[in-house]
């Protein structure tokens, strides 16, 4: 061995020291050595010198990495194949490790990727194209055959080519800043690769275009019919122009005898129909003859048929139902032969995939497009030889009665004869326990269905069944159960035999409880249909029931959902001829709770159960609008009495505020009067009912309310709040048409009302403006910038706010001219305190609803948002409290709602940060306050998920604040809150610590080995990691969560 050579051993040995300096310096000196002119290595040295590059990137730190890839390219022009190999791995692993530092030498790597995917000295493609545009039907496997006839046990280009495609691949995934770039240089070549002879590499070739589908699929939340052209419109359009090139590069492949590559073609072309819908139907006939091909291969495993009808039910998914008309008479048959076939799973996809076929071509709510005359005997005879057989895989049984339940459901009146002992079958399935869970669901997908299909065969006995299926504690069958009854009632009506009608409502007033409310919700809703088919099925049953539902409504914790079915519910009692209920006597069963507790004195009731019971009687008067007067003026007299107790008071005003608008303008002045007083009752629940009616009463009598409620904003001051909320509500009930005339009176004196004082009168006045500017955006917008410009402090955080409550998370007319107004982040850089928090709190709400509006921004918005994490000196100070002095950290709230900020960022626009800037402030924050702690160990836990190669890069950084955060002490004699605190920081901590130790490789780092090993070694600690494991058992990467 040379001197030199011998001097490069001992260096590289060096490298692999467990001490981080040593193996710093020995790089340090193993770069100037290889730099010098007189360096000459053997071919052996040249490989180490290379595989150590690798084993280099275990410090993540790319320090060396501006002298390492120079040298590495150099060794990438020798000819070696197996060096080229090792050289473009380094770089694959130098993108996935270190991509910001890679940035600068992206194009070099680019290129000689580019040059290296093609590397095949002993091969010649262009005799392949030429062959191809003489090659006939008789002949599609002749070129195949002379691939197969070459072979050369020496030729290690392959391997080279096989680095490349990997390259490649982790170039796409590091730099997504880069796809525009991508689409035009990296696309066309892996296109063209696609006919790559070795099937090691073509997978590989075609791994790294779906990584760059991957990459161009649209965000969440991104529209392309509602925004300007943008990056992600780009990408799409020139993807769009690919696709004709992909489909005819992969027409060949789809027909190969190799089933690896069949596989593949089939991965990708998944991925294009899901980032590009409906971009394939104008080359329907060459996929429908690849997926016919794979079909039909009985020579091969049984997995490329199930890839094929994988494939073919995502394309049913994604494209029109028309580009499968033409095909469908050679495309069924095979389809059916697969259903017939006696492996299970393929008879069970195809079960599938006839199913999709079905819903898709010929749909229940649009006209046919497509006579299934032809098809539908062929298609009821295979699916009912499965439905008959009862020796089948459990799978395959409920996926036949799946798709029986469709073919019934949509092509039910093209059945004829085979109808009846269809629906007979079906009834037999749901007698048995295996299959009844599958036949209630396709029972209830017929009862759903516009065909109107006779069902009176198996209708009385499928009422009976379903009845004793709502005493089973399974919740999933009761749930279908209500779901398939509901159906059959709105559908069937009269013709359900009222015997089999009692036999379910007898089962009922047991579900309606708040034991759980879903199951509730649907039992309401069915009383609901069935009182309206058959109200005299409800005699009997009435009491009970609406006893159980008396109570419910009583329930805090009542969801939207079971209020809205109840009051369903109690209207159908109302609203039937006769009546099942009298209006008088259901208001007083309604309210009795209320009137009964000022008699008896007892507990008081939840806030939100008089909210639920006065929607109810609201209900009620809109069903019987005769009675909406008299019950209004009832509820006045209620009001006003000085006998009432605080109970009645707040249940007539939360009652008056729905009734008032059905029940007209005719007690408008006296009503004015008693909710003036109201507002200033002693009782805080009053006054806030009180306020509440104003506002709604008001929105459906504008003209007679508005001017009277802007008078007295104006004329009292101290009752100030209280009117502002009666604006808000007004503001939001009423129809925006109506408030145009009176948008400058109250304009004017909301921004009169802006340098307010108390916070929260500012924060009521903010949302009046948010929805005032709904009533005219395009001009009240432009109107609302001019404020932030001109305004003091006070103003100019109100109108910040006032923007936040713009944002739904529905799509809204005002969207895009929010787009163009989204200047309004500039208060980011605003001298004040609050303007800054307000900026960060609209600009959250609008990461997390409507991502789009800021997507294309964050180059400028991300520096000033990363400014607010900062700790800043000169908001700390010391205030003085007897003895003690204690820290006041002004911006603190700033930066906590500025980490916010970044948490809702990685739910949405995770493709547009940057994660190693962002990692920098996570840093920060896991050594800051305990609330911004919390919220940063939740990113670190979040971020090991969605990107863990960066995060890999900085785990020595990160666990050092974790670490600490898991042995830190709480001093003796501390508060029982203090030691509450810590409790919940450290098991924060140990999440975030649980999380990095899902990441692949994470083993490696010495002091992540380190803390691992001190869990297990400590008894407090390893319980907690043991009580983390299982409060994360139900998740998917547990097994990895390991420690030794």
């Amino acid at each position: 061995m040379s001197t030199a050579a011998f001097h490069i051993s001992s260096l590289l040995e060096k490298m692999t020291s467990s001490d981080k300096d040593f193996r710093f310096m020995a790089t340090s000196d193993l770069m100037s050595e290889l730099q010098k002119d007189s360096i000459q290595l053997d071919e052996d040295s040249e490989r180490k010198v290379v595989k150590m590059l690798l084993r280099l990137l275990e410090d993540k730190n790319g320090a060396h990495l501006d002298r390492l890839v120079p040298l590495v390219e150099d060794f990438c022009n020798l000819d070696d194949d197996e060096l080229r190999e090792s050289c473009l791995q380094a770089f694959e692993a130098f993108l996935r490790k270190c991509p910001k530092e890679m940035g600068p030498h992206v194009p070099n790597v680019t290129s000689l990727c580019l040059q290296y995917i093609k590397h095949d000295p002993n091969y010649n493609y262009d005799s392949d194209e030429d062959e191809e545009q003489m090659e006939t039907e008789d002949s599609e496997f002749s070129e195949q055959e002379s691939e197969d006839e070459y072979s050369d046990d020496d030729d290690m280009s392959w391997k080279v080519r096989r680095a490349a495609a990997k390259c490649i691949a982790a170039l796409i995934s590091s730099r997504p800043d880069l796809l525009p770039d991508f689409h035009c240089t990296l696309a066309p070549v892996l296109i063209r690769r696609f006919k790559e002879r070795e099937e090691n590499v073509k997978a590989d070739v075609f791994t790294a275009y779906i990584v760059l589908l991957r990459q161009t699929q649209p965000p969440k939340g991104w529209l392309e019919a509602m925004e300007e052209p943008t990056q992600t419109g780009s990408n799409l359009h020139m993807l769009r122009g690919q696709v004709p090139l992909v489909v005819k590069a992969l027409q060949r492949q789809l027909k190969d005898r190799s089933v690896r590559a069949r596989q593949g073609c089939f991965s990708l072309l998944t991925e294009l129909a899901g980032v590009l819908p409906g971009s394939l139907a104008e080359h329907m006939p060459v996929l429908v003859s690849g997926i016919i091909f794979s079909l039909a291969d009985r020579s091969s495993s049984s997995t490329i048929r199930m890839d094929a009808l994988a494939f073919l039910q995502g394309l049913l998914g994604t494209e029109p139902a028309e580009a499968f008309h033409p095909h469908l008479p050679i495309l069924l048959p095979p389809v059916m032969a697969c259903v017939a076939d006696s492996f299970y799973k393929i008879a069970a996809e195809a079960l599938v995939v006839l199913q999709e076929l079905v819903r898709a071509l010929w749909p229940l709510h649009r006209p046919r497009m497509l006579d299934p005359e032809p098809y539908v005997g062929e298609m009821s005879a295979v699916t009912l030889a499965r439905l008959r057989a009862t020796d089948l895989d459990q799978e395959v049984k409920e996926r036949a009665i799946s798709c029986m339940g469709h073919l019934v459901g949509h092509l039910g009146d093209r059945l004829g004869d085979d109808l009846e002992p269809t629906l007979l079958l079906l009834l037999d399935r749901l007698r048995n326990e295996i299959t009844r869970l599958p036949a209630i669901k396709a029972l209830t997908l017929v009862a759903v269905s516009p065909l109107q299909l006779d069902l009176q065969p198996i209708l009385a006995e499928a009422l009976h069944i379903l009845a004793s299926f709502l005493r089973k504690n399974q919740r999933a069958l009761r749930l279908a159960t209500l779901a398939a009854l509901d159906a059959l009632a709105q559908s069937q009506g009269l013709s359900l035999p009222p015997s089999a009608v009692q036999a379910v409502l007898a089962e009922l007033p047991a579900l309606v409880n708040e034991s759980d409310m879903h199951v509730a919700q649907l039992a309401v809703d069915f009383l609901a249909t069935v009182t309206q088919a058959q109200p005299a099925s409800l005699v009997e049953v009435s009491g009970p029931v609406l006893s159980e539902l008396l109570r419910l409504l009583r329930s805090p914790l009542l969801p939207a959902g079971v209020l809205a079915a109840a009051e369903g519910f109690l209207q159908a009692l109302v609203g039937t001829r006769p009546p099942c209920v009298d209006y008088a006597k259901l208001i007083s069963l309604l309210t009795a709770p209320v009137y009964e507790q000022a008699v008896d004195g007892g507990p008081g009731l939840h806030k939100q159960v008089f909210h639920s019971l006065a929607r109810c009687v609201a209900a009620l008067s809109a069903a019987c609008p005769q009675e909406a007067a008299s019950t209004a003026s009832r509820l006045v007299c209620d009001a006003r009495s000085p006998h009432s107790s605080t109970g009645v008071k707040v249940l007539a005003f939360l009652s008056l505020a729905e009734v008032g608008q059905v029940a007209g303008p005719g007690h408008q002045r006296e009503l004015k009067a008693v909710l003036l007083e109201a507002l200033g009752s002693p009782s805080e629940d009053v006054r806030a009912a009180a306020s509440y009616a104003l506002g709604r009463v008001g929105a459906g009598s504008l003209p007679d309310f508005l001017p009277f409620l802007l008078e007295q904003i104006e004329a009292e001051p101290r009752r100030q709040y209280l009117l502002l909320h009666s604006l808000r509500e007004a503001l939001g009930a009423a129809q925006p048409d109506s408030l145009k005339p009176y948008a400058e009176d109250i304009w004017a004196l909301l921004f009169q009302r802006c340098e307010g004082a108390e916070e929260g009168t500012r924060g009521v006045v903010a949302e009046c403006i948010g929805k005032l500017v709904l009533v005219n955006p395009s001009f009240l917008l432009p109107r609302l910038r001019k404020q932030l410009a001109a305004g003091r402090p006070h103003t100019r955080s109100t109108v910040i706010t006032a923007v936040k409550f713009l944002i739904s998370d529905q799509p809204h007319p005002i969207d895009p001219l929010l787009k163009s107004f989204i200047e309004f982040m500039e208060s980011l850089q605003d001298p004040d305190l609050n303007v800054r928090r307000a900026t960060l709190a609209f600009f959250n709400s609008a990461v997390h609803n409507k991502p789009s509006l800021v997507r294309d921004l964050l180059d400028d918005i991300l520096p000033l948002l990363y400014q607010e994490t900062k700790i800043r000196r000169d908001l700390i100070r010391e205030v003085e409290m007897g003895p003690f002095k204690h820290t006041v950290d002004d911006g603190l709230d700033v930066r906590k709602a500025a980490f916010e900020c970044m948490y809702s960022l990685l739910e949405s626009c995770l493709g547009q940060l940057d994660i190693c800037e962002f990692l920098n402030h996570v840093e920060d924050g896991l050594k800051d306050h305990y609330d911004i702690r919390m919220l940063t160990f939740i990113m670190v836990a979040r971020l090991a998920t969605l990107c863990p190669a960066p995060v890999l890069q900085r785990v020595d950084r990160l666990i050092e604040p974790l670490r600490a955060t898991c042995t830190a002490k709480v001093k003796a004699g501390s508060v029982k809150q203090e030691f509450e605190k810590q409790d919940e920081l450290k098991r924060s901590a140990m999440r975030a610590v649980a999380a990095l130790l899902t990441i692949p490789e994470v083993g490696k780092s010495p002091i992540m080995a380190d803390f691992s090993s001190q869990i297990r070694s400590n008894p407090e600690l390893a319980a907690l990691f043991e009580s983390i494991q299982k409060d994360s058992a139900s998740a998917p990467s547990t097994d990895s969560m390991e420690l030794s």
